[in-house]
């Protein structure tokens, strides 16, 4: 009889815990699954269309608006830019020229250039010409726009084609949460590649492209630096078709740095592909009198400088 006492305790207790609700409760979850259609596909097709895509394009010129912030935990704010225009010159392997302009005036906010090695960028508010190698990294606070790299804009614009013979791309099954018409968080499925490179010290992450479910195209490129660090991260959005090229590109390009802590945000108002672009709309010359910033070595950069014109006063 007294072997049956904790049984029928136990038994109580789980009758009456129904009713009372003391020792748990149901809430509803935050998120709910998409009820979007997904498409399905495998490794190889996916690496074959961005490899396709790559192919396709072999230089681009683009009207943007720029939004842009700088700013995070590091320097203890966020300063906001007002949306300026821009143009974007792109050509293949690493030619990138992009200017951006004041609003209202329409006087050059910052021009910069970059063949894949070497870059140049020209302030003109601040009368400061920064030259210097892709790979020499600054995150200056008190001067945001210096540590920005005309490369890494490259990078994040064309995203390069998966390369047998240097890296290996493993397929991931992920998710990703997305807000629905009224803000509610949604769980869509998605595609993710994660591609691993062949470096001089071994084999290491390079990058993880996010493939869409609905669409099975890109919506997100994160970039990786030599130690494993996220270097760059860039989202790509509403999709046009170009009829002309057979490619599909993006209207909407949100590149984050978060070790610099700035984030560029490219609307593309007009593009046009694969027209002829000369070497010099890729030159940037040192404007007379500007102040002149080297970062690296200085004997790497060929810069020379030209005699003041300006009038004395």
């Amino acid at each position: 009889m007294r072997r049956s006492a904790p049984l029928r305790s136990l038994l109580l207790l789980l009758a009456v815990l129904p009713s009372t609700g003391c020792l748990f409760r149901t809430r509803p979850v935050e998120e709910t699954y998409s009820k979007s259609p997904l498409k399905q596909s495998t490794q190889e097709e996916l690496i074959g269309s961005l490899n396709h895509q790559a192919e396709k394009i072999k230089s681009l010129q683009a009207t943007v608006d720029i939004d842009s912030s700088v700013g995070g935990a590091k320097k203890g704010r966020v300063t906001d830019y007002k949306e300026i225009r821009g143009y974007v010159l792109a050509r293949k392997p690493a030619m990138l020229h992009m200017i951006g302009l004041l609003p209202i005036v329409r006087t050059t906010a910052f021009d910069m250039v970059s063949d894949g090695e070497e870059f140049k960028l020209w302030i003109p508010p601040k009368n400061r010409f920064v030259v210097g190698r892709n790979e020499v990294k600054t995150a200056n606070l008190d001067q945001p726009m210096e540590s920005i790299r005309p490369q890494d804009i490259y990078d994040a614009l064309l995203i390069r084609p998966i390369d047998p013979e240097h890296d290996i791309a493993v397929l991931e099954n992920g998710f990703e949460i997305l807000h629905d018409a009224k803000g509610h968080r949604v769980v869509q499925e998605d595609y993710e590649l994660v591609v691993i490179q062949k470096r001089a010290v071994g084999w290491g992450l390079s990058r993880k492209i996010v493939f869409s479910r609905t669409d099975l195209l890109p919506h997100r490129q994160l970039i990786y630096d030599e130690q494993g660090n996220l270097a760059t991260d860039a989202r790509y959005a509403d999709y046009k078709d170009k009829d002309n090229e057979g490619v599909s590109f993006p209207s909407r390009i949100e590149i984050f740095r978060p070790q610099e802590e700035y984030r560029i945000t490219l609307n593309i108002l007009k593009l046009e592909m694969n027209k002829p672009l000369r070497d010099d709309q890729f030159a940037l010359e040192q404007p007379p009198g500007a102040d002149v910033v080297h970062l690296g070595p200085a004997q790497s950069i060929s810069v020379v400088p030209q005699p003041d014109t300006r009038i004395k006063r």
